[in-house]
């Protein structure tokens, strides 16, 4: 069965990677939530998309330049919504607090952003993070730095993790060969444009981002492992609507 994956949170109706987005994904039901994490100049594990500030707060700079108490001063809300303006970049320890305080049960992915910067020890200090207690939800990692992953199956030999990518051939093999690799996250293109490939590959898929209705329809009909959506409750529907 197909589940459902929140891209960033909700991020088609909240600021992408911000506690708004993770509690309107829980609430609505999402299986998994998905989150990308950097660290910043003092060694803070953060949850936001891109390296820089630019496009998501008020702010300017990367991540890896400002401190996590210049970051708490930026407003990260505001460019989706006025409503928003108080809501700020969140640590990783935020987000986990969250799901715990809201009995999430289901599955956290947790993507390491180093696919541009890779930055030392984030994946020792994520990992360190995610061992310090148990979680009433399961977590994994996802990355398009496959040797981000590679440093992730030392640290955590019995954790699922997934390659991203976009349509690259390499990738595809490199994900089929490697007995660590549970599965690939690739475009909705590739998908589509791969049906053979697609139903041939041994491991999971869940193709990134199913927002329109029809691609919703199209990947719950060919089965892939999850949707990765930014709508969670629209997928919801949707799911709802093809199993009567």
């Amino acid at each position: 069965m197909t589940l459902i994956m929140a891209h960033r949170g909700s991020s088609g109706n909240r600021p992408e990677n911000t506690l708004p987005a993770f509690a309107e994904a829980v609430r609505a039901g999402a299986d998994g939530i998905e989150l990308d994490v950097h660290l910043t100049k003092d060694q803070e594990l953060v949850v936001i998309h891109d390296e820089s500030v630019d496009r998501t707060t008020n702010g300017k700079g990367l991540i890896r330049e400002l401190t996590l108490a210049e970051l708490k001063e930026l407003d990260a809300g505001s460019w989706f919504a006025k409503k928003y303006r108080a809501t700020k970049i969140a640590t990783l320890q935020e987000v986990l607090n969250l799901l715990l305080q809201m009995q999430f049960r289901g599955f956290l992915n947790i993507e390491l952003k180093t696919d541009k910067f890779h930055y030392p020890e984030i994946e020792a200090k994520t990992s360190a993070l995610l061992a310090q207690r148990s979680w009433p939800f399961t977590h994994w990692y996802s990355s398009f730095n496959l040797a981000s992953l590679t440093i992730m199956h030392q640290l955590e030999p019995e954790v699922q993790l997934d390659l991203i990518l976009k349509d690259s051939a390499k990738k595809i093999a490199a994900a089929r060969d490697l007995d660590y690799i549970e599965g690939i996250h690739p475009s909705y293109e590739w998908v589509k444009n791969n049906r053979a490939q697609v139903e041939d590959y041994p491991k999971a898929i869940r193709p990134w981002t199913i927002n329109l209705y029809q691609t919703l329809l199209n990947c719950f009909d060919w089965g892939v492992a999850s949707v990765i959506t930014d709508f969670p409750e629209k997928a919801g529907r949707v799911k709802n609507m093809v199993r009567r």
